[in-house]
């Protein structure tokens, strides 16, 4: 019974691993670039439009 509680509290002791960590990473860095790309597209195109 004692090991057995020995063994949880190791468990909880240990760093979890973050599963999704690198899909989030990717989706982040993606939403980034794409948002990015999203303002410079219409920053020339607002400045595009006040030049004539």
């Amino acid at each position: 019974m004692e090991a057995m509680f020995d063994d949880l509290s190791a468990a909880l002791r240990e760093p979890r691993t973050d599963v999704w960590g690198k899909a989030r990473v990717l989706a982040l860095d993606f939403a980034g670039k794409l948002f990015l790309g999203i303002a410079i597209g219409l920053g020339i195109a607002i400045g595009m439009a006040i030049a004539g």
